[in-house]
């Protein structure tokens, strides 16, 4: 298993996640837009998950050259990015948005069924490998902070263009999957879509992204209006992926005990108190702490089990096809739909209300889980 060469690219490709949503907000409000307007810019960055993943899994499963996709999006994603030199305006800046994020928000889930099928039947030890992700973004999102609070926002859209090279040059080392991929299930998706447990994992998937939308979107700019300092969010965001990191070195452990089902259920229920935690006591330091490092359950416990079920649930010639609707379903629809409701309640009912309607979100996705998927192992 070429361990190195999976770890690279999703070190990369989590920096550049590290940059974009902490500080991007924060470009588009030093270029004069308003709360509105910055909530529908983001949604772009994730609406573009719904039909691009989609669209290259199909290719993938159809060419069975999962990597030369990966190869050619993240290409492509580095060469339109270079247009956010260039757009200032609304619209402009939207086009340019929407181009290299639809390169590459493709990338991702091949590469996540790349890894998966490398790994063969040692699917437990994905997070020991997507860990490295999670060290990229603390990298970036530390050293980002400090570096834009002394020289401004401006310096960002240079530093996402280094690590853009960085995803691709990550991309050319990684060796294809072995044949193995192709054993299993060759049914219609049709099938597969219409088991109940799938049908609720994608629902789970939708309303746990959706309750994300005001952190991704404006948890930068929520903190500085409590007054912290730029680099020290940047280290807030940084604690949550740390968590993350913590969780992953264990999570195989944890499956192998509780199950997918259980585990997935305990990460909703946590990520609810995270989301009423941070909207109801930003100004207290200790309870801002905990609400961070319960990161480890909204995002680390729930994606490695949510990968897990993708790549159980569609299997055979449908993985790369199932880690699209994971991207496009839960990143892609539920992103796009948490950033744009965020940006309006922002400034409709105030900053506090955004996560008390993300803490709904999740409760919703812990009781449909908890009905329909608690007791898969």
């Amino acid at each position: 298993m070429p361990y190195w060469r999976l770890s690279n690219f999703y070190f990369f490709y989590f920096a550049t996640l590290g940059a974009l949503l902490p500080y991007w907000a924060l470009y588009l409000k030093d270029l004069g837009f308003d709360a509105r307007s910055i909530g529908e810019l983001m949604a772009v960055l994730m609406a573009t998950k719904i039909l691009a993943p989609n669209l290259w899994g199909w290719v993938a499963d159809r060419t069975g050259n999962r990597m030369g996709v990966v190869r050619a999006g993240s290409a492509l994603a580095l060469v339109t990015f270079f247009g956010v030199f260039i757009a200032r305006d609304f619209w402009p800046l939207a086009g340019v948005m929407l181009l290299f994020s639809f390169f590459w928000n493709a990338v991702l889930p091949q590469f996540e069924a790349t890894t998966l099928c490398h790994l063969g039947r040692e699917t437990h030890r994905y997070s020991v490998i997507r860990l490295w992700g999670s060290i990229g973004f603390i990298l970036s999102v530390v050293a980002l902070g400090a570096i834009l609070e002394a020289q401004g926002s401006m310096v960002l859209p240079w530093v996402l263009a280094a690590l853009f090279a960085g995803i691709w040059l990550a991309s050319t080392v990684v060796p294809p999957e072995k044949l193995q991929h192709q054993e299993g299930h060759h049914g219609p998706l049709r099938e597969i879509l219409s088991r109940p447990p799938v049908l609720a994992l994608i629902a789970a998937s939708f309303l746990l992204q959706a309750s994300h939308g005001p952190y991704y979107t404006f948890y930068t700019i929520f903190m500085e209006g409590h007054g912290y300092p730029r680099a020290f969010v940047g280290q807030l965001w940084a604690l949550g992926v740390a968590a993350e990191v913590g969780l992953f070195l264990l999570m195989h452990r944890l499956v192998l005990r509780f199950g997918l089902g259980r585990l997935m259920v305990a990460s909703l229920i946590l990520t609810t108190v995270r989301w009423v935690a941070t909207g109801a006591f930003p100004e207290h330091i200790a309870v801002v702490l905990v609400a961070q490092s319960l990161h480890a359950a909204s995002f680390g416990i729930f994606h490695a089990v949510a990968v897990a079920f993708y790549f159980r649930y569609f299997a055979g010639r449908h993985h790369g096809q199932g880690q699209a609707f994971y991207s496009s379903l839960s990143f892609g629809a539920g992103g796009a739909v948490g950033a744009w409701y965020s940006g309006f309640v922002w400034e409709a009912v105030g900053p506090e209300w955004t996560y008390y309607i993300a803490a709904a979100f999740s409760a919703l996705a812990a009781l449909i889980a908890w009905r329909w998927l608690r007791d898969e192992a």
